[in-house]
Protein backbone atom coordinates (compact mmCIF):
# COMPACT_ATOMS: atom_id res chain seq x y z
CA UNK A 1 0.00 0.00 0.00
CA UNK A 2 1.13 3.36 -1.09
CA UNK A 3 0.39 6.15 1.15
CA UNK A 4 3.93 8.96 0.41
CA UNK A 5 6.34 9.70 -1.88
CA UNK A 6 7.48 13.28 -0.65
CA UNK A 7 10.94 11.90 -1.41
CA UNK A 8 10.92 10.49 -4.51
CA UNK A 9 11.65 12.30 -7.85
CA UNK A 10 11.03 10.89 -11.39
CA UNK A 11 15.25 10.43 -11.81
CA UNK A 12 14.98 8.15 -8.59
CA UNK A 13 12.40 5.84 -10.78
CA UNK A 14 15.07 4.98 -13.44
CA UNK A 15 13.11 6.56 -16.19
CA UNK A 16 14.86 7.13 -19.19
CA UNK A 17 16.30 10.69 -20.24
CA UNK A 18 13.80 11.54 -22.61
CA UNK A 19 10.50 10.76 -20.25
CA UNK A 20 12.56 12.96 -17.80
CA UNK A 21 13.09 15.56 -20.43
CA UNK A 22 9.02 15.60 -21.79
CA UNK A 23 8.00 15.59 -17.92
CA UNK A 24 10.35 18.75 -17.27
CA UNK A 25 8.84 20.63 -19.86
CA UNK A 26 5.46 19.60 -18.89
CA UNK A 27 6.03 20.57 -15.25
CA UNK A 28 6.07 17.80 -13.73
CA UNK A 29 7.93 17.82 -10.77
CA UNK A 30 7.50 15.23 -8.85
CA UNK A 31 5.58 11.80 -9.08
CA UNK A 32 1.98 10.97 -7.38
CA UNK A 33 1.71 7.78 -5.07
CA UNK A 34 0.21 5.77 -7.63
CA UNK A 35 3.08 6.44 -10.28
CA UNK A 36 5.72 5.81 -7.57
CA UNK A 37 4.09 2.40 -6.47
CA UNK A 38 3.41 1.37 -10.03
CA UNK A 39 6.33 2.44 -12.57
CA UNK A 40 9.27 0.51 -11.26
CA UNK A 41 7.65 -2.88 -10.89
CA UNK A 42 6.06 -2.23 -14.78
CA UNK A 43 8.99 -1.14 -15.74
CA UNK A 44 10.63 -4.78 -14.57
CA UNK A 45 7.82 -6.06 -16.73
CA UNK A 46 5.58 -7.37 -13.60
CA UNK A 47 1.83 -7.93 -13.74
CA UNK A 48 0.21 -4.94 -11.57
CA UNK A 49 -3.07 -4.67 -9.75
CA UNK A 50 -3.09 -0.60 -9.39
CA UNK A 51 -6.19 0.98 -7.35
CA UNK A 52 -6.29 4.58 -6.45
CA UNK A 53 -8.96 7.34 -7.45
CA UNK A 54 -9.45 9.01 -10.40
CA UNK A 55 -7.31 12.11 -10.57
CA UNK A 56 -3.87 10.55 -8.75
CA UNK A 57 -1.62 10.42 -11.71
CA UNK A 58 -2.78 6.37 -13.21
CA UNK A 59 -2.00 7.52 -16.55
CA UNK A 60 1.14 8.39 -16.22
CA UNK A 61 1.69 5.12 -14.07
CA UNK A 62 0.93 2.92 -16.95
CA UNK A 63 2.16 5.21 -19.94
CA UNK A 64 5.65 5.94 -18.68
CA UNK A 65 6.71 2.44 -18.63
CA UNK A 66 4.73 1.14 -21.93
CA UNK A 67 6.68 4.17 -23.56
CA UNK A 68 9.94 2.87 -22.19
CA UNK A 69 10.05 -0.75 -23.30
CA UNK A 70 8.45 0.85 -26.40
CA UNK A 71 11.28 -0.75 -29.68
CA UNK A 72 10.69 3.11 -31.55
CA UNK A 73 12.33 1.47 -34.89
CA UNK A 74 9.35 -0.89 -35.23
CA UNK A 75 6.13 0.81 -36.30
CA UNK A 76 3.75 -2.26 -35.65
CA UNK A 77 1.15 -1.84 -32.63
CA UNK A 78 3.44 -2.98 -29.40
CA UNK A 79 1.14 -1.82 -26.69
CA UNK A 80 -2.82 -1.44 -26.13
CA UNK A 81 -4.57 0.78 -23.45
CA UNK A 82 -8.25 0.18 -23.19
CA UNK A 83 -10.65 2.65 -21.71
CA UNK A 84 -14.53 3.11 -20.98
CA UNK A 85 -15.10 6.03 -23.17
CA UNK A 86 -14.21 7.80 -26.01
CA UNK A 87 -13.43 11.25 -23.91
CA UNK A 88 -10.62 9.02 -21.86
CA UNK A 89 -9.70 7.08 -25.05
CA UNK A 90 -8.84 10.95 -26.31
CA UNK A 91 -7.43 12.41 -23.12
CA UNK A 92 -4.96 8.80 -22.37
CA UNK A 93 -3.74 9.10 -26.40
CA UNK A 94 -2.65 13.21 -25.77
CA UNK A 95 -1.26 12.05 -22.78
CA UNK A 96 0.92 9.54 -24.26
CA UNK A 97 1.98 11.64 -26.99
CA UNK A 98 3.07 14.24 -24.94
CA UNK A 99 5.14 12.04 -22.79
CA UNK A 100 6.98 9.88 -25.53
CA UNK A 101 7.57 12.78 -27.68
CA UNK A 102 11.32 13.27 -27.28
CA UNK A 103 11.45 9.22 -28.17
CA UNK A 104 13.24 8.42 -31.26
CA UNK A 105 13.44 11.37 -34.30
CA UNK A 106 10.02 11.74 -34.43
CA UNK A 107 8.58 10.49 -31.27
CA UNK A 108 5.60 7.90 -30.48
CA UNK A 109 3.14 7.21 -32.79
CA UNK A 110 -0.23 7.26 -31.14
CA UNK A 111 -3.98 6.32 -32.49
CA UNK A 112 -7.04 6.81 -30.63
CA UNK A 113 -9.68 4.86 -31.64
CA UNK A 114 -13.26 4.50 -30.78
CA UNK A 115 -17.23 4.37 -32.11
CA UNK A 116 -18.70 7.20 -33.63
CA UNK A 117 -15.55 7.95 -35.62
CA UNK A 118 -15.70 6.20 -39.20
CA UNK A 119 -13.46 2.90 -38.98
CA UNK A 120 -12.08 3.05 -42.44
CA UNK A 121 -9.96 6.57 -40.95
CA UNK A 122 -8.42 4.40 -38.29
CA UNK A 123 -8.19 1.27 -40.57
CA UNK A 124 -5.87 3.58 -42.83
CA UNK A 125 -4.01 4.61 -39.66
CA UNK A 126 -3.29 1.00 -38.43
CA UNK A 127 -2.01 0.13 -41.89
CA UNK A 128 0.36 3.05 -42.16
CA UNK A 129 1.92 1.59 -38.60
CA UNK A 130 1.57 3.18 -34.75
CA UNK A 131 3.20 2.11 -31.84
CA UNK A 132 0.42 2.51 -29.07
CA UNK A 133 -3.11 1.91 -29.86
CA UNK A 134 -5.69 3.39 -27.01
CA UNK A 135 -9.29 2.64 -27.16
CA UNK A 136 -12.56 1.72 -26.04
CA UNK A 137 -13.08 -2.40 -26.13
CA UNK A 138 -15.97 -2.70 -28.35
CA UNK A 139 -14.32 -1.09 -31.17
CA UNK A 140 -10.45 -3.14 -30.43
CA UNK A 141 -12.46 -5.96 -30.81
CA UNK A 142 -14.30 -4.88 -33.80
CA UNK A 143 -10.84 -3.84 -35.43
CA UNK A 144 -9.74 -7.72 -34.30
CA UNK A 145 -12.38 -9.57 -35.89
CA UNK A 146 -12.00 -6.95 -39.30
CA UNK A 147 -8.75 -8.29 -39.31
CA UNK A 148 -7.42 -4.87 -39.20
CA UNK A 149 -5.83 -4.80 -36.18
CA UNK A 150 -3.09 -7.27 -34.93
CA UNK A 151 -2.32 -8.58 -31.32
CA UNK A 152 0.88 -10.49 -32.54
CA UNK A 153 3.72 -7.62 -32.21
CA UNK A 154 1.73 -6.47 -28.34
CA UNK A 155 3.31 -6.60 -25.41
CA UNK A 156 1.40 -4.52 -23.00
CA UNK A 157 -2.21 -4.10 -22.04
CA UNK A 158 -3.42 -1.66 -20.05
CA UNK A 159 -7.19 -1.43 -18.67
CA UNK A 160 -7.57 2.00 -17.19
CA UNK A 161 -10.94 2.40 -15.01
CA UNK A 162 -11.96 -1.33 -15.38
CA UNK A 163 -14.29 -0.79 -12.63
CA UNK A 164 -16.24 1.87 -15.36
CA UNK A 165 -15.96 -0.88 -18.36
CA UNK A 166 -17.73 -3.45 -16.13
CA UNK A 167 -20.44 -1.17 -15.09
CA UNK A 168 -20.78 -0.04 -18.98
CA UNK A 169 -20.83 -3.69 -20.13
CA UNK A 170 -17.71 -4.25 -22.27
CA UNK A 171 -16.19 -6.87 -20.26
CA UNK A 172 -16.97 -9.50 -22.40
CA UNK A 173 -15.46 -7.26 -24.44
CA UNK A 174 -12.18 -7.21 -22.56
CA UNK A 175 -12.17 -10.82 -22.11
CA UNK A 176 -12.02 -11.65 -25.64
CA UNK A 177 -8.92 -9.27 -25.97
CA UNK A 178 -7.05 -10.77 -23.11
CA UNK A 179 -7.97 -14.00 -24.27
CA UNK A 180 -6.38 -13.31 -28.24
CA UNK A 181 -3.56 -11.97 -26.10
CA UNK A 182 0.06 -13.18 -27.03
CA UNK A 183 1.00 -15.58 -24.53
CA UNK A 184 4.42 -13.28 -23.96
CA UNK A 185 2.81 -10.08 -22.27
CA UNK A 186 2.42 -7.78 -19.29
CA UNK A 187 -0.87 -6.81 -18.02
CA UNK A 188 -1.57 -3.53 -15.79
CA UNK A 189 -5.05 -3.36 -14.72
CA UNK A 190 -6.39 0.24 -12.96
CA UNK A 191 -9.27 0.35 -10.98
CA UNK A 192 -10.75 2.77 -8.99
CA UNK A 193 -12.83 -0.28 -6.86
CA UNK A 194 -12.44 -3.97 -6.92
CA UNK A 195 -15.54 -5.47 -7.82
CA UNK A 196 -15.92 -9.28 -7.84
CA UNK A 197 -15.23 -9.42 -11.79
CA UNK A 198 -12.91 -6.88 -12.35
CA UNK A 199 -10.88 -9.82 -9.42
CA UNK A 200 -12.35 -12.51 -11.50
CA UNK A 201 -9.97 -10.76 -14.77
CA UNK A 202 -7.36 -10.01 -12.58
CA UNK A 203 -7.09 -13.64 -11.81
CA UNK A 204 -7.49 -15.33 -15.01
CA UNK A 205 -5.28 -13.11 -17.39
CA UNK A 206 -2.44 -11.56 -14.94
CA UNK A 207 0.24 -13.67 -13.74
CA UNK A 208 1.75 -12.66 -10.01
CA UNK A 209 0.36 -9.37 -10.49
CA UNK A 210 1.84 -6.88 -8.05
CA UNK A 211 -0.63 -5.05 -5.77
CA UNK A 212 -0.80 -1.33 -5.36
CA UNK A 213 -3.29 0.82 -3.62
CA UNK A 214 -3.28 4.69 -2.65
CA UNK A 215 -4.65 5.56 0.55
CA UNK A 216 -7.18 8.27 -0.18
CA UNK A 217 -6.79 10.97 1.96
CA UNK A 218 -9.23 13.81 3.58
CA UNK A 219 -7.85 17.40 2.13
CA UNK A 220 -9.19 19.99 4.22
CA UNK A 221 -8.47 23.76 3.81
CA UNK A 222 -10.40 25.30 6.37
CA UNK A 223 -9.14 28.85 6.26
CA UNK A 224 -9.76 29.07 2.40
CA UNK A 225 -12.58 29.93 0.53
CA UNK A 226 -12.85 27.29 -2.59
CA UNK A 227 -14.61 28.39 -5.71
CA UNK A 228 -14.47 26.82 -8.93
CA UNK A 229 -15.36 28.96 -12.54
CA UNK A 230 -16.92 27.70 -15.10
CA UNK A 231 -15.12 29.16 -18.35
CA UNK A 232 -14.87 28.22 -22.53
CA UNK A 233 -11.46 27.40 -23.68
CA UNK A 234 -10.90 30.85 -25.11
CA UNK A 235 -11.45 32.55 -22.31
CA UNK A 236 -9.45 31.53 -19.50
CA UNK A 237 -7.11 34.48 -19.89
CA UNK A 238 -9.72 37.10 -20.05
CA UNK A 239 -11.41 35.17 -17.37
CA UNK A 240 -8.15 35.73 -15.09
CA UNK A 241 -7.57 39.21 -15.87
CA UNK A 242 -10.84 40.03 -14.70
CA UNK A 243 -10.66 38.12 -11.49
CA UNK A 244 -7.16 39.80 -10.68
CA UNK A 245 -9.30 43.33 -11.16
CA UNK A 246 -12.24 42.61 -9.33
CA UNK A 247 -10.26 40.69 -6.35
CA UNK A 248 -8.40 41.98 -3.15
CA UNK A 249 -5.19 40.69 -2.30
CA UNK A 250 -1.77 41.54 -1.23
CA UNK A 251 -0.77 38.94 -3.91
CA UNK A 252 -1.63 36.45 -5.55
CA UNK A 253 -0.38 33.09 -7.11
CA UNK A 254 -1.08 31.91 -10.04
CA UNK A 255 -0.75 28.32 -11.17
CA UNK A 256 0.06 27.11 -14.93
CA UNK A 257 0.28 23.95 -16.12
CA UNK A 258 3.98 23.88 -17.67
CA UNK A 259 7.45 25.96 -18.09
CA UNK A 260 6.65 27.46 -21.18
CA UNK A 261 2.36 28.24 -20.46
CA UNK A 262 4.39 29.42 -17.23
CA UNK A 263 6.20 31.91 -19.04
CA UNK A 264 3.53 32.98 -21.10
CA UNK A 265 1.13 34.17 -19.09
CA UNK A 266 3.46 35.82 -17.18
CA UNK A 267 4.58 38.43 -20.12
CA UNK A 268 1.30 38.93 -20.79
CA UNK A 269 -0.13 40.09 -18.06
CA UNK A 270 2.62 42.32 -17.95
CA UNK A 271 1.80 43.12 -21.52
CA UNK A 272 -1.77 44.65 -19.63
CA UNK A 273 -0.25 46.21 -16.82
CA UNK A 274 0.31 43.83 -14.29
CA UNK A 275 3.66 43.49 -12.29
CA UNK A 276 3.61 39.89 -13.19
CA UNK A 277 6.83 37.61 -12.79
CA UNK A 278 7.08 33.56 -13.42
CA UNK A 279 9.02 30.81 -11.23
CA UNK A 280 9.49 27.55 -12.43
CA UNK A 281 11.66 24.77 -12.76
CA UNK A 282 13.86 25.67 -16.02
CA UNK A 283 14.87 28.43 -13.54
CA UNK A 284 17.79 27.94 -11.52
CA UNK A 285 17.62 28.20 -8.07
CA UNK A 286 19.57 32.08 -7.57
CA UNK A 287 16.68 33.40 -10.27
CA UNK A 288 13.81 31.81 -8.16
CA UNK A 289 15.35 32.61 -5.07
CA UNK A 290 15.41 36.83 -6.81
CA UNK A 291 11.37 36.09 -7.25
CA UNK A 292 10.76 34.67 -3.87
CA UNK A 293 13.12 37.77 -2.22
CA UNK A 294 11.05 40.41 -4.69
CA UNK A 295 7.45 38.31 -3.25
CA UNK A 296 8.35 38.14 0.70
CA UNK A 297 9.80 41.86 0.60
CA UNK A 298 5.95 42.94 -1.38
CA UNK A 299 7.84 44.54 -4.25
CA UNK A 300 5.70 42.51 -6.33
CA UNK A 301 2.71 40.63 -5.99
CA UNK A 302 1.52 38.48 -9.00
CA UNK A 303 3.76 35.49 -9.46
CA UNK A 304 2.74 32.92 -11.95
CA UNK A 305 4.24 29.46 -11.05
CA UNK A 306 4.03 25.77 -12.19
CA UNK A 307 4.22 23.22 -9.38
CA UNK A 308 7.60 23.81 -8.22
CA UNK A 309 6.11 26.42 -6.18
CA UNK A 310 3.73 24.60 -4.54
CA UNK A 311 6.50 22.98 -1.89
CA UNK A 312 8.56 25.39 0.29
CA UNK A 313 7.57 28.34 -0.55
CA UNK A 314 5.88 30.12 2.61
CA UNK A 315 4.60 33.54 2.12
CA UNK A 316 2.37 34.86 4.45
CA UNK A 317 0.72 37.85 3.02
CA UNK A 318 -0.83 35.32 -0.82
CA UNK A 319 -4.61 36.51 -0.62
CA UNK A 320 -5.36 34.59 -3.28
CA UNK A 321 -4.15 31.78 -5.60
CA UNK A 322 -6.01 31.41 -8.87
CA UNK A 323 -5.34 27.96 -10.91
CA UNK A 324 -5.50 28.88 -14.42
CA UNK A 325 -4.70 25.42 -15.23
CA UNK A 326 -6.33 22.54 -13.15
CA UNK A 327 -3.46 20.56 -11.34
CA UNK A 328 -3.76 16.81 -12.42
CA UNK A 329 -3.86 15.27 -9.10
CA UNK A 330 -5.50 16.14 -5.92
CA UNK A 331 -3.28 16.43 -3.70
CA UNK A 332 -1.09 18.53 -6.37
CA UNK A 333 -4.68 21.05 -5.64
CA UNK A 334 -4.08 21.07 -2.00
CA UNK A 335 -0.60 21.80 -2.27
CA UNK A 336 -1.31 24.50 -4.51
CA UNK A 337 -4.44 26.64 -2.59
CA UNK A 338 -2.38 25.41 0.66
CA UNK A 339 -0.19 28.82 -0.65
CA UNK A 340 -2.87 31.27 0.68
CA UNK A 341 -5.35 31.26 4.22
CA UNK A 342 -1.27 31.26 6.36
CA UNK A 343 -0.62 32.14 9.56
CA UNK A 344 -4.47 32.66 10.52
CA UNK A 345 -5.13 34.90 7.63
CA UNK A 346 -8.68 33.91 5.32
CA UNK A 347 -7.47 32.89 2.12
CA UNK A 348 -8.96 32.89 -1.49
CA UNK A 349 -8.79 30.22 -4.08
CA UNK A 350 -10.14 29.99 -7.23
CA UNK A 351 -9.82 27.57 -10.00
CA UNK A 352 -10.55 28.08 -13.75
CA UNK A 353 -12.56 24.78 -15.22
CA UNK A 354 -13.35 23.74 -18.88
CA UNK A 355 -16.14 20.81 -19.61
CA UNK A 356 -12.56 18.61 -20.21
CA UNK A 357 -12.03 19.21 -16.14
CA UNK A 358 -15.35 17.92 -15.02
CA UNK A 359 -13.82 14.71 -13.84
CA UNK A 360 -10.87 16.30 -11.91
CA UNK A 361 -12.90 18.91 -10.01
CA UNK A 362 -14.83 15.38 -8.92
CA UNK A 363 -11.86 14.09 -7.80
CA UNK A 364 -10.97 16.93 -6.22
CA UNK A 365 -14.46 17.72 -4.05
CA UNK A 366 -14.33 13.89 -3.03
CA UNK A 367 -10.66 14.48 -1.82
CA UNK A 368 -11.59 17.52 0.03
CA UNK A 369 -15.27 16.65 1.24
CA UNK A 370 -16.57 19.79 0.49
CA UNK A 371 -17.93 21.23 -2.79
CA UNK A 372 -16.30 24.00 -4.45
CA UNK A 373 -18.39 26.96 -4.95
CA UNK A 374 -19.60 28.10 -9.07
CA UNK A 375 -18.40 31.63 -9.07
CA UNK A 376 -19.63 33.25 -12.92
CA UNK A 377 -17.15 35.52 -14.61
CA UNK A 378 -16.37 38.96 -12.97
CA UNK A 379 -18.88 41.45 -15.39
CA UNK A 380 -18.18 44.50 -16.38
CA UNK A 381 -20.26 46.34 -13.26
CA UNK A 382 -18.55 44.55 -10.89
CA UNK A 383 -15.07 45.31 -12.28
CA UNK A 384 -16.20 49.04 -12.62
CA UNK A 385 -18.14 48.62 -8.76
CA UNK A 386 -14.53 47.89 -7.66
CA UNK A 387 -12.48 50.35 -8.72
CA UNK A 388 -14.93 52.82 -7.72
CA UNK A 389 -14.35 51.10 -3.60
CA UNK A 390 -10.48 51.09 -4.61
CA UNK A 391 -10.63 54.89 -5.55
CA UNK A 392 -12.65 55.66 -2.43
CA UNK A 393 -10.44 54.17 -0.53
CA UNK A 394 -7.17 56.14 -1.35
CA UNK A 395 -9.09 59.05 -1.15
CA UNK A 396 -10.71 58.91 2.57
CA UNK A 397 -6.77 57.84 2.39
CA UNK A 398 -5.68 60.76 1.45
CA UNK A 399 -7.50 63.12 3.19
CA UNK A 400 -5.73 61.97 6.36
CA UNK A 401 -1.89 63.04 4.68
CA UNK A 402 -0.75 66.64 4.21
CA UNK A 403 -2.88 68.07 1.99
CA UNK A 404 -2.85 71.63 2.86
CA UNK A 405 -1.15 73.11 -0.35
CA UNK A 406 -3.43 71.22 -2.86
CA UNK A 407 -6.42 72.57 -0.31
CA UNK A 408 -5.48 76.07 -0.51
CA UNK A 409 -4.93 75.80 -4.56
CA UNK A 410 -8.83 74.74 -4.47
CA UNK A 411 -9.54 77.79 -2.03
CA UNK A 412 -7.67 79.71 -4.27
CA UNK A 413 -9.54 79.12 -7.64
CA UNK A 414 -12.69 79.17 -5.77
CA UNK A 415 -12.21 82.66 -4.54
CA UNK A 416 -10.56 83.90 -7.72
CA UNK A 417 -12.33 82.27 -10.79
CA UNK A 418 -15.75 81.46 -8.53
CA UNK A 419 -15.47 77.73 -9.15
CA UNK A 420 -17.65 75.59 -6.82
CA UNK A 421 -15.56 73.33 -4.69
CA UNK A 422 -17.63 70.13 -5.25
CA UNK A 423 -16.79 70.55 -9.00
CA UNK A 424 -13.19 71.09 -8.57
CA UNK A 425 -13.04 68.00 -6.46
CA UNK A 426 -14.95 66.30 -8.97
CA UNK A 427 -13.05 67.21 -11.51
CA UNK A 428 -10.05 65.96 -9.69
CA UNK A 429 -11.37 62.65 -9.08
CA UNK A 430 -12.24 62.64 -12.54
CA UNK A 431 -8.85 63.10 -13.33
CA UNK A 432 -7.50 60.25 -11.18
CA UNK A 433 -10.29 58.18 -12.43
CA UNK A 434 -10.13 58.02 -16.43
CA UNK A 435 -12.55 57.78 -20.10
CA UNK A 436 -13.81 55.29 -18.38
CA UNK A 437 -17.74 55.22 -17.18
CA UNK A 438 -17.92 55.82 -13.39
CA UNK A 439 -21.43 54.06 -12.94
CA UNK A 440 -22.75 50.52 -15.15
CA UNK A 441 -25.78 48.81 -14.53
CA UNK A 442 -25.12 45.74 -12.34
CA UNK A 443 -25.41 42.26 -14.50
CA UNK A 444 -28.91 40.62 -14.53
CA UNK A 445 -29.91 37.31 -13.49
CA UNK A 446 -28.09 34.80 -16.85
CA UNK A 447 -31.16 33.00 -18.11
CA UNK A 448 -30.81 29.57 -18.44
CA UNK A 449 -30.37 28.43 -21.96
CA UNK A 450 -33.52 26.31 -23.79
CA UNK A 451 -32.96 22.48 -23.24
CA UNK A 452 -33.63 22.16 -27.28
CA UNK A 453 -31.63 24.15 -30.00
CA UNK A 454 -32.47 23.57 -33.56
CA UNK A 455 -30.09 23.62 -36.25
CA UNK A 456 -29.89 26.91 -38.70
CA UNK A 457 -29.44 26.36 -41.84
CA UNK A 458 -27.08 23.94 -43.67
CA UNK A 459 -23.63 25.16 -41.76
CA UNK A 460 -24.10 23.93 -38.62
CA UNK A 461 -24.73 26.69 -36.20
CA UNK A 462 -27.64 26.77 -33.82
CA UNK A 463 -30.56 28.96 -33.58
CA UNK A 464 -31.90 30.18 -30.70
CA UNK A 465 -35.49 31.98 -30.55
CA UNK A 466 -35.94 34.31 -27.82
CA UNK A 467 -39.74 35.98 -26.93
CA UNK A 468 -40.63 38.93 -24.78
CA UNK A 469 -43.49 40.45 -24.89
CA UNK A 470 -42.22 44.21 -24.77
CA UNK A 471 -40.64 43.87 -28.02
CA UNK A 472 -41.59 42.67 -31.55
CA UNK A 473 -40.02 42.30 -34.55
CA UNK A 474 -40.13 45.84 -35.81
CA UNK A 475 -38.70 46.88 -32.55
CA UNK A 476 -35.63 44.71 -32.98
CA UNK A 477 -32.76 45.36 -34.91
CA UNK A 478 -30.33 42.85 -36.19
CA UNK A 479 -26.47 43.17 -35.74
CA UNK A 480 -23.55 40.78 -36.98
CA UNK A 481 -21.25 39.21 -34.50
CA UNK A 482 -17.93 37.75 -36.03
CA UNK A 483 -17.60 35.23 -33.85
CA UNK A 484 -19.23 31.55 -34.34
CA UNK A 485 -19.40 27.44 -34.20
CA UNK A 486 -15.70 27.70 -34.99
CA UNK A 487 -14.92 29.48 -31.73
CA UNK A 488 -17.00 27.53 -29.39
CA UNK A 489 -19.43 30.02 -29.17
CA UNK A 490 -23.02 29.06 -27.80
CA UNK A 491 -26.25 31.44 -27.49
CA UNK A 492 -25.67 31.80 -23.72
CA UNK A 493 -21.93 33.54 -24.29
CA UNK A 494 -23.85 35.72 -26.83
CA UNK A 495 -26.44 36.72 -23.72
CA UNK A 496 -23.94 37.01 -21.25
CA UNK A 497 -21.32 39.02 -23.01
CA UNK A 498 -24.31 41.45 -23.88
CA UNK A 499 -25.80 41.72 -20.36
CA UNK A 500 -22.56 42.06 -18.80
CA UNK A 501 -20.58 44.54 -21.15
CA UNK A 502 -23.84 46.79 -21.38
CA UNK A 503 -25.27 46.31 -18.13
CA UNK A 504 -28.58 46.04 -20.32
CA UNK A 505 -31.06 42.99 -19.18
CA UNK A 506 -31.75 40.01 -21.34
CA UNK A 507 -34.88 40.92 -22.12
CA UNK A 508 -33.72 43.06 -24.92
CA UNK A 509 -32.26 40.31 -26.75
CA UNK A 510 -34.58 38.98 -29.26
CA UNK A 511 -33.61 35.78 -32.07
CA UNK A 512 -29.62 34.52 -32.13
CA UNK A 513 -28.17 32.57 -35.18
CA UNK A 514 -24.99 31.50 -34.75
CA UNK A 515 -23.07 30.36 -38.44
CA UNK A 516 -19.19 28.75 -38.33
CA UNK A 517 -17.48 32.28 -38.34
CA UNK A 518 -20.28 35.11 -37.04
CA UNK A 519 -23.44 35.52 -35.10
CA UNK A 520 -26.90 37.15 -35.85
CA UNK A 521 -28.58 38.68 -32.91
CA UNK A 522 -31.52 40.67 -32.92
CA UNK A 523 -31.90 43.28 -30.12
CA UNK A 524 -34.11 46.37 -29.01
CA UNK A 525 -33.64 49.23 -31.56
CA UNK A 526 -33.97 51.60 -28.48
CA UNK A 527 -30.76 49.79 -27.31
CA UNK A 528 -28.59 48.88 -30.37
CA UNK A 529 -26.10 52.11 -30.40
CA UNK A 530 -25.17 51.28 -26.45
CA UNK A 531 -24.61 47.66 -26.63
CA UNK A 532 -22.68 47.77 -29.86
CA UNK A 533 -20.56 50.55 -28.60
CA UNK A 534 -19.92 48.41 -25.01
CA UNK A 535 -18.92 44.96 -27.31
CA UNK A 536 -17.05 47.24 -29.03
CA UNK A 537 -13.36 45.62 -28.58
CA UNK A 538 -14.55 42.87 -26.17
CA UNK A 539 -13.02 39.80 -26.44
CA UNK A 540 -15.38 36.81 -26.96
CA UNK A 541 -14.67 33.13 -27.68
CA UNK A 542 -11.34 34.27 -27.79
CA UNK A 543 -11.33 36.77 -30.24
CA UNK A 544 -11.90 40.76 -30.08
CA UNK A 545 -15.10 41.20 -31.78
CA UNK A 546 -16.24 44.83 -33.45
CA UNK A 547 -20.22 44.16 -34.17
CA UNK A 548 -21.80 46.13 -36.94
CA UNK A 549 -25.09 46.35 -37.93
CA UNK A 550 -26.60 43.89 -40.04
CA UNK A 551 -28.72 45.30 -42.88
CA UNK A 552 -27.59 48.91 -43.04
CA UNK A 553 -29.65 49.98 -45.39
CA UNK A 554 -33.13 49.00 -44.08
CA UNK A 555 -32.64 51.30 -40.90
Amino acid sequence: MTDSNDDVSFHDLELCPPLVRALEELGYEQPTAIQAGAIPPLLEGRDLVGQAQTGTGKTAAFALPLLQRLDIDDSTVQSIVLTPTRELAMQVGEAVRSYGKHLGKRGVSVLPIYGGQPIHIQRNALRRGVHVVIGTPGRVRDHLQRGTLSLAGVRFFGLDEADEMLKMGFIDDVEFILEHAPDERQIALFSATMPAPIRRVAKRHLSDPVDVKTVQRVLTLATTEQYAMPVGRKEKTEALERVLEAEDYDAVLIFAGTQLATARLAEHLQGRGYPAECIHGGMNQPQRDVVVKRLRAKQTKVVVATDVAARGLDVDHIGLVVNFDVPRDPEVYVHRIGRTGRAGRAGRAITLCQPRDRNMMRAIERASGKRLETMRIPGRAELVDRRRERLKDKLRALITGDIDAFRSLVQEMATEEELDATDLAAAAVRMAWGESPLYVAPDPEPEPEPKRKKKFGGHGGQYEKRHDKHYHDDDLVEIVIPVGSWNDVRPGSIVGAITGESGLPSAVIGRIKILDKVTFVAVASEHVSRIMGSLKGVRIGGRVVYPRIAHPDRH
